[in-house]
């Protein structure tokens, strides 16, 4: 997954802690919140991608459903 795609669907999840429990990650342990925070930076590894197909679909439908509200938003502003 592209690095610009990555970051939207990991703060459409609540962030760090929020995309690694979701994908089944424990947030508490360490480097998980550090490996999620890279794959803003460097994409969703495929294999983590195929894995959490559905949750990460969903997400990125919020995200796009999100930026179409904000983009609306502007234009009436």
């Amino acid at each position: 997954m592209e690095p610009n795609e990555s970051a939207k669907v990991i703060a459409t999840a609540g962030g760090d802690a929020a995309f690694a429990k979701m994908i089944g990650l424990d947030p508490t342990a360490k480097g998980i919140c550090q490996r999620v925070n890279n794959w803003k930076r460097r994409g969703i590894p495929a294999t983590v991608v195929l894995e959490n197909l559905k949750t990460i679909r969903q997400l990125e439908k919020q995200a796009a459903a999100n930026a179409d509200g904000q983009a609306v938003g502007k234009r009436s502003a």
